[in-house]
């Protein structure tokens, strides 16, 4: 392989060949497909469109179909020759219609006729799909309001580090019940800025027959989930999170579909290899879902022009990718452990599912430079947060799956004195350096229904019963406590950004559950207990304060951006770390019963100012050390060389977080 990327190292070079051929298949296939964004049109050119002259145009992509008939509110959902579509060139139906055929709000699907069946379909890029509360059925619905949303605010500058707060707009509110746009953008915005976030992950935003799927299986495409109201109040919330100074990025489902026929894309034209694989190929054994087939240039068009659609129509800042392990190996990463490099090259590996996800970062890219997108995936792929000139897929980020992995199996599995600080560090950093990835404690993951949330897995039911600021409860002191130091380690850890789920900020102790026939059709637990965060008599509140001033100590400035986390010191058999990042200064002792006086930790030459520390009593802590300290280092020899060491004050289970002095010295 000529011109080697920066970004192979010695153990990637016996497979230079391989990851040529991968990005050989890019640049063909890139070049076969010619202009990016005027590919990406399948939103202008499919569906429901309003023509510049007046009246209406509508077509579809359905080679397998023999008829298709447009039916509704305004034809009595009959099919008439009034509604019939044309076939044309390849394998589109179209039609044109007056104005006076459709009126702003009728609901409608498609007719489809296919050799010896039928079927009613909703159109593949329907923007607007709504369910009918009686019947449960979905239908596409006329979108044309007389009043067009109109932007106020601009993209706000794409941050260095995202510090991401992951959402979801259905289970936001405190009632019981599905949350709206309008709720979050009007209670839940102004929380994540003030929380020190500067970037909101939405969840579930296309629609999703199922709620209780968390959105993951998707049916319209290009239509935000009617269930929390209209586009035009999607887009204000995006303007308003934009005034707040937040970037909005959302989870883009890409790596499988929803089954269903009536509602989803399966089996569209009465084929079962339209957008699929066909036969089990194109199933996802685990997922009960359908698998596109990356291959056929009209899935490729789709999907591109999915992502052009959401960038361009809401102004949104980027994506995290949904699934990309499921995507990248034909074996889905279900029960298989990437343990070596050769797990990454085998033939189970899907390089028209590498080369569908490169071109769809160059195009986000084109269209919006300052973008941001994420992979979420847990194999770890080499490359994938490598450009894609240098033969990677050109994610910016990619998500690190494997630390709550971490944080809970220790959490769950040892005694406090048995936790390897050492190896919980090595785990957190454990990434290539050239590769930026998103770090965190906890999302929605660990807190699906069968796990629970972290400060839940610490102090258990006692959350119920003493979380009172005057309970004095060893067991959720402890929880507290260590709260607190996973968050800081995790951050200071970081390569590139954090990211944490709403409400584990502050410590929500119930697991999401949503309304499902298992538990009554309830919705106690997919919702959000804001009132716990609020109330001046409980313990939640210094989580969230620790959260937010934690973050502000790192974010402002930017420190994480541009520097590698350093550790200075460690001392396992104390439990004791002390970690450099961006200038600022962080010893931790994990240690659960031993609070070490005049504690040397070895650091750079020079005084050192206390900013903060995890016992605060603002923080939910004991006060145990004096606030504003300075701290001077003194020489020591160790062995045959010398060393600076300052001495410390360290409670158990603390963190403190110091400043060099800028003169360096006493």
């Amino acid at each position: 392989m000529k011109n080697l990327p920066g970004w192979l190292d010695e153990y990637l070079l016996p497979y230079a060949d391989k990851i040529a051929a991968r990005a050989a298949v890019v640049e063909q296939l890139g070049r076969r497909l010619g202009d990016l964004v005027k590919f990406a049109d399948a939103h202008e050119a499919y569906g429901l469109q309003g023509c510049a002259g007046g009246g209406w145009r509508f077509r579809e992509w359905a080679p397998g179909a023999t008829d298709i008939y447009l039916i509704g509110d305004f034809n009595g959902w009959r099919e008439s020759e009034e509604y019939r579509l044309q076939r044309t060139g390849g394998g589109d139906f179209e039609g044109c219609f007056p104005e006076e055929s459709f009126s702003h709000g009728q609901h409608y699907k498609l007719g489809v006729h296919w050799r010896g069946g039928y079927g009613e379909r909703i159109p593949a890029c329907a923007r607007r799909v709504v369910q009918d509360n009686a019947t449960k059925i979905f239908s596409a619905q006329v979108w044309k309001p007389e009043n067009p949303f109109r932007w106020e605010f601009p993209r706000p500058p794409s941050p260095k580090t995202p510090i991401i707060y992951e959402a979801h707009a259905g289970m936001a509110e405190e009632r019981e019940g599905v949350g709206t746009w309008v709720e979050f953008r009007d209670n839940l915005l102004q929380r994540i800025a003030d929380a020190g976030y500067n970037t909101l992950q939405l969840m579930a935003v296309a629609e999703h027959p199922y709620y209780g799927s968390f959105g993951y299986h998707v049916s319209s495409f290009f239509a935000p989930s009617s269930r929390f109201g209209t586009p035009e109040e999607f887009k204000s919330l995006i303007d308003r999170a934009h005034a707040l100074g937040l970037c909005v990025i959302i989870d883009l489902v890409h790596s499988h579909a929803v089954k269903n026929e009536n509602e989803g894309l399966s089996r569209q034209d009465g084929t079962d290899h339209l957008y699929f694989h066909s036969g089990p190929k194109g199933l996802h054994p685990l997922w009960d879902s359908r698998l596109f087939d990356y291959a056929k240039p009209g899935v490729l068009r789709f999907l591109l022009s999915n992502c052009r659609y959401w960038l361009t129509e809401f102004n949104l800042d980027g994506f995290r990718f949904d699934g990309v392990t499921s995507m990248l190996y034909t074996h889905h990463g279900a029960n298989k452990n990437f343990t070596s490099y050769d797990d990454y090259f085998t033939g189970e590996f899907d390089t028209d599912a590498f080369a569908y996800l490169a071109l769809a970062n160059l195009l986000i890219h084109e269209i919006y430079p300052g973008a941001i997108t994420i992979a979420e995936d847990v194999s770890g792929a080499p490359g994938l947060a490598a450009p894609v000139s240098e033969g990677g897929a050109g994610f910016d980020y990619r998500l690190s799956m494997g630390i709550p992995d971490v944080w809970f199996k220790v959490a769950e599995t040892l005694r406090d004195e048995e936790w390897d600080i050492g190896g919980i560090w090595f785990e957190l950093t454990r990434r290539r350096r050239e590769e930026k990835t998103i770090s965190y404690v906890e999302s929605h993951d660990q807190a699906l229904v069968g796990g629970k949330t972290m400060l839940f897995k610490l102090a258990d039911a006692r959350v119920y019963t003493a979380m009172e600021e005057t309970s004095g409860d060893l067991a959720i002191d402890r929880a507290i406590a260590l709260h607190k130091m996973m968050r800081l380690f995790t951050l200071v850890a970081s390569g590139g950004g954090y990211l944490t789920f709403m409400g584990n900020e502050f410590g929500h102790p119930e697991w999401i559950d949503f309304p499902r026939e298992g538990n009554g059709w309830s919705y106690k637990f997919a919702r959000r207990q804001w009132s716990l965060r609020d109330d001046p008599r409980l313990r939640y509140r210094f989580l969230a304060d620790f959260d937010r001033e934690m973050l502000r100590l790192f974010t402002n400035p930017d420190r994480l951006f541009g520097s590698w986390p350093r550790v200075l010191d460690l001392i396992a058999s104390d439990k004791v770390v002390a970690v450099e990042r961006g200038g600022l200064f962080v010893i931790f002792n994990f240690c659960p019963h031993s609070s070490y006086t005049d504690y040397g930790v070895a650091l750079p030459p020079g005084s050192y100012t206390l900013l903060m520390d995890s016992d605060e009593k603002r923080f939910g802590g004991f006060d145990r050390i004096l606030p504003g300290q300075r701290y001077f280092t003194f020489p020591r020899r160790a062995g045959s060389e010398m060393m600076h060491v300052a001495n410390f004050y360290l409670p158990s289970r603390t963190a403190i977080i110091l400043e060099r002095d800028s003169s360096g010295s006493r």
